[in-house]
């Protein structure tokens, strides 16, 4: 049988989050790191998700690497395809998920599809076509402050519209609560004149209504939410029988370190909550730049202090203290000195034994997953909704936690650690 469902994801911890859905759907799932350049043994998987790192990358960059891994997953013949984004809509006014959807369309030669960010667990909804984080409006919320993609429209119609091209519609909630059967007349309607229909969500509830409606949709977009229904599509078409032994992992010793690079406000919560039980380095861009901190100090204070415990090195910091590191530096070189030395520590650290690995921020993960270099992440359960524990396949086993910013309650790394056990 073929695989059902290819996903491409726009980050690594996206990827991770979506994947930890369809392992608790009953999917056997696996996450591959970038488009796969040998044969990967794909007998006993129902989905599979590429993870990209693409979300920050010039439009054109971003597309490129996204119809290079829908060509690879369109040799599979998938029944679905999906593109996943961050639940907060995360981009620019150039893009990226404007530009990635036409091409991906245009790829496939269909002419609508679905967006749907929400993820109500994690508090993120839609209602009259506006994006809500926690009940605030996401213009209002901690997103306007984000160093790579501040969010200062929260009205979905408009951003899509002003990055893709074509017209965006919106199905409303009063539709979706009539069913699924409503919401599929809906978007033939909308077909006629629109590319992308917003759907407004405002429960998990909603969320099965419309994965129901997109069951002949040939291409799916949105957030990790979207894909809670997909399943059972797939079992009521005879293509699919539900696992529930999809999250098993391997068990693995040893101590386990924690790296932070978001500046989410939930992040910052956790860092701050993780501080008062464990030791912690902080990283600071400006530090790194005048040479005031350097690998070689970070790894002789782990060295230091590696048997006492789970230990932590943070570059999560309040939006004042960003946006002065931003002003001396730039945007991008800050978030490049950040990330290039997690990625140098965190290699230091695999050659110094360690084998768990607990990741807060989208940027930050996808420097340390490249660093460490596995071809597969096979997915577990889930330590908070959308972040499931992962195992890195290889002669020696890694479990790895990537977390999206503003995932996870405040004592997240504590139950990644317990976890990990």
């Amino acid at each position: 049988m073929s695989v059902l469902l290819g996903c491409i994801a726009d980050d690594f911890t996206g990827a991770t989050d979506l994947a930890s859905f369809l392992v608790q759907s009953g999917m056997r799932t696996v996450q591959l790191i970038g488009v796969p350049t040998e044969p990967v043994d794909l007998s006993n998987v129902d989905a599979i998700v590429i993870a990209l790192k693409s979300r920050t990358l010039p439009s054109q960059q971003a597309v490129t690497q996204s119809i290079e891994a829908l060509e690879w997953l369109k040799a599979l013949n998938c029944e679905q395809y999906y593109f996943k984004y961050c639940s907060t809509f995360d981009s620019t006014d150039k893009g990226n998920i404007g530009p990635v959807t036409d091409a991906l369309l245009d790829n496939l030669q269909e002419d609508f599809t679905v967006l749907c960010p929400s993820l109500p667990v994690n508090g993120r909804t839609v209602y009259k076509g506006n994006l809500f984080v926690n009940n605030e409006l996401l213009s209002e919320s901690g997103m306007r402050n984000h160093p790579l993609t501040p969010m200062k429209d929260a009205n979905l119609l408009r951003v899509m519209a002003s990055q893709s091209s074509g017209p965006v519609g919106l199905v409303p909630f009063e539709i979706i609560s009539k069913g699924a059967k409503n919401v599929k007349k809906a978007f033939l309607e909308l077909a006629k004149k629109h590319r992308y229909a917003v759907v407004d969500t405002i429960s998990n509830e909603d969320l099965h209504t419309i994965g129901e409606a997109c069951a002949d949709l040939k291409l799916l977009t949105g957030g990790s939410g979207l894909s809670v229904g997909l399943a059972k599509n797939y079992v009521d078409k005879g293509l699919f029988e539900i696992r529930n032994n999809s999250a098993e992992l391997s068990k693995v010793k040893g101590e386990a370190v924690v790296l932070s690079g978001s500046c989410s406000e939930m992040t910052q919560k956790q860092v701050a909550r993780f501080k008062e039980s464990f030791l912690s380095m902080k990283i600071s861009p400006l530090e790194l730049k005048s040479g005031q901190n350097s690998l070689a100090n970070a790894l002789a204070w782990f060295e230091k202090n590696r048997n006492a415990g789970a230990l932590m090195f943070y570059a999560t910091d309040t939006p004042d203290n960003i946006r002065r590191a931003q002003e001396l530096l730039s945007v991008e070189e800050a978030s490049e000195l950040v990330e290039n030395f997690m990625a140098e520590l965190v290699a230091a650290l695999s050659q110094r034994g360690v084998k768990k690995f607990i990741v807060a921020g989208g940027e930050t993960s996808g420097a340390v997953v490249k660093a460490l270099n596995p071809s597969v992440l096979k997915i577990g359960g889930s330590i908070a909704p959308g972040v499931p524990l992962t195992e890195m396949v290889g002669d020696v086993p890694k479990l790895i936690a990537l977390k999206s910013g503003n995932f996870g309650d405040e004592f997240f790394f504590e139950k990644a650690l317990e976890m990990m056990q």
